[in-house]
């Protein structure tokens, strides 16, 4: 039984070592370009929700100025009545 001499070249080695370097290097730039892209739209998110705080704000302020009006309305109805009922009775 003989050894064999196998030739071993590095071409080959080298050229599957470059392009996994290759792949590594456009993984890495798409999640880069992802990370940039998941960074604004934090900060759009961000400047979201200060904008539906603000408004909730002021929701609330709306809720409570209606809520009076109603209680005037509700006072000034009722009163009028009130005061027809007694009108027709007399």
């Amino acid at each position: 039984m003989g050894t064999r001499n196998f030739s071993t070249g590095t071409a080959p080695r080298q050229s599957m070592a470059s392009s996994g370097a290759a792949v590594k290097a456009r993984q890495l730039a798409q999640l880069q370009s992802q990370l940039a892209q998941l960074h604004t739209n934090l900060a759009d998110t961000e400047n979201l929700l200060r904008m539906t705080s603000v408004q909730a704000e002021s929701m609330r302020g709306l809720g409570s100025w209606h809520a009076g009006l109603f209680m005037a309305a509700s006072k000034v109805l009722g009163e009028e009545s009130i005061q027809q009922q007694q009108g027709s009775q007399t």
